[in-house]
């Protein structure tokens, strides 16, 4: 639920940006592959949290455009381990957009799920720590 800043109700977005025109694609909504970036980031931010240390992406196991994005959108992330594994970690995130400042819209544009793997100095995988 959202309240109404355009935050989702008690939670705060891992990743913030705003959508710029050096972003767009040939039909001038913001290019897919960006979107796509950013979720990536937001998704490692609490992978790395809950591994305490290096993680790589290893799967975008699922992932959806709802709605596009457009020039000027401030672009939310939210994201959370939702599964962890022995050196795996699954983590979705929500993307959202605040458009407009007149008549403010917050849309939820995209979601995805993707897999991390806990990695060591060298890249290799290493075991996940117990929750505390």
């Amino acid at each position: 639920m959202r309240d109404g800043k355009g935050l989702l109700s008690g939670e705060e977005p891992v990743l913030r940006v705003p959508a710029r025109p050096g972003d767009i694609n040939l039909g001038g909504d913001i290019f897919g592959g960006w979107i796509m970036s950013q979720i990536d980031i937001a998704g490692s931010i609490p992978a790395v949290a809950r591994s305490r240390g290096r993680v790589v992406t290893v799967a975008v196991d699922h992932l959806v455009f709802m709605k596009p994005v457009k020039v000027g959108d401030i672009v939310s992330l939210y994201a959370d381990v939702v599964e962890v594994g022995r050196t795996s970690m699954k983590v979705s995130v929500a993307v959202y957009v605040h458009r407009g400042w007149l008549d403010p819209q917050f849309i939820q544009v995209s979601e995805a799920k993707l897999t991390y793997v806990a990695v060591d100095d060298d890249g290799h995988p290493r075991p996940v720590p117990v929750a505390d």
